[in-house]
């Protein structure tokens, strides 16, 4: 579902471009360790405010696909600043505007969480992958079940899709990707000292 971006969405992209340094002290040496040995083109879901490139090798093709206008002055400056030569296209997550096939690697931090209709869009990443081709992703998820942490994070899920674009605080998105259809799929968890969504997951699937 096509969504629209009024004020909701200008301020979603001032709040990101500001705090996106402070997420990435917390997870930047991570960030390093999961992206080493990309190489040809990478398509970035949900690119946002250009949080990865410093992450990303320099010689990568790079096209981010992001629905939020308003994120895209943010981005290139990002990227101009940092010299990473780079795409931004306003697309779906539910549509990727690629052929079968064509990309080398997908990339998806923190996009996950909000995405509508998440299987259709993990199965257009496996479309859009070559053979072999690796998806990458840094995503929250949802506390153990039966802890407090998940029982809060249920209670606030309303008003949290509400604030954050619609991102829910306790999807499992792990045992989607393991589900997806992918050839092998390697991820951990770990945490994040931040309020609500400390849980988080990293990993590789390979189609």
């Amino acid at each position: 579902m096509k969504r629209h971006y009024g004020l909701h969405g200008r301020f979603l992209a001032w709040f990101m471009a500001r705090s996106d340094g402070k997420y990435a002290s917390l997870v930047g040496e991570r960030k390093q360790n999961l992206f080493r040995g990309l190489s040809g083109t990478l398509v970035e879901i949900g690119s946002g405010t250009g949080p990865n490139l410093r992450h990303l090798p320099k010689d990568l093709r790079i096209v981010g696909i992001e629905p939020n206008p308003f994120m895209y002055p943010h981005y290139r400056r990002e990227a101009r600043e940092r010299g990473q030569p780079a795409v931004l296209v306003r697309g779906d997550t539910q549509a990727l505007p690629f052929p079968d096939e064509s990309v080398d690697a997908v990339l998806s931090t923190l996009v996950l969480c909000s995405v509508s209709g998440l299987d259709g869009a993990l199965q257009e990443i496996l479309r859009v992958l070559k053979p072999g081709g690796r998806f990458f992703f840094m995503e929250h998820v949802g506390a153990a079940r039966g802890t407090w942490l998940r029982r809060v994070q249920r209670w606030v899920k309303p008003a949290w899709r509400l604030a954050g674009d619609g991102c829910e605080p306790d999807r499992e998105i792990h045992r989607n990707v393991e589900a997806a259809g992918f050839k092998e799929v390697r991820w951990e968890r770990f945490y994040v000292p931040i309020p609500l969504v400390s849980p988080h997951i990293a990993g590789v699937a390979e189609k």
